[in-house]
């Protein structure tokens, strides 16, 4: 007598399970890179608000120490710790994660960062001017394509 059970997946059913698999890749890496956008983008949001905060007291502690509002050159001065990535080298983020401030040496600049997908953005910078009896404090803009 012959044996005739059959061991192993038929071809149809190796198929089937790669066009579900497939179709669930399809779905779930446009979702995840989503998600590391979202999340650089987050971390970015939270970098330049602790410098905001930062600047915001370095201008109190100004007005405080010399009766005038002022900010520094370079903003990340104003940090505790500067962010993971920070380099003080004044070109444009060129690495993965990294951060830059481009000063002008007139008072303005560019905070730079590049993204994991090879993406940078920038923020303008103003420490303000300075002249006589009036004081300007500086600006930071908003985020754009570098």
């Amino acid at each position: 007598m012959k044996n005739t059970k059959k061991n192993g997946f038929t071809l149809i059913e190796l198929i089937i399970v790669m066009v579900i698999l497939g179709v669930m890749s399809a779905i779930a890496i446009p979702r995840y890179l989503d998600s590391i956008s979202n999340a650089e983008e987050s971390t970015e949001d939270a970098v330049i608000s602790n410098i905001r905060s930062g600047l915001r007291q370095a201008a109190s502690d100004s007005l405080y120490a010399n009766g005038r509002e002022s900010w520094p050159t370079n903003p990340f001065d104003v940090l505790k710790e500067a962010p993971a990535g920070y380099s003080g080298e004044g070109d444009l983020a060129a690495e993965d994660g990294e951060w830059t401030f481009i000063d002008n040496g007139d008072g303005t600049g560019s905070i730079t960062h590049q993204r994991a997908d090879n993406s940078r953005y920038q923020w303008d910078y103003s420490a303000g001017i300075q002249t006589g009896d009036v004081a300007v404090v500086g600006s930071l803009g908003q985020r754009e394509d570098s």
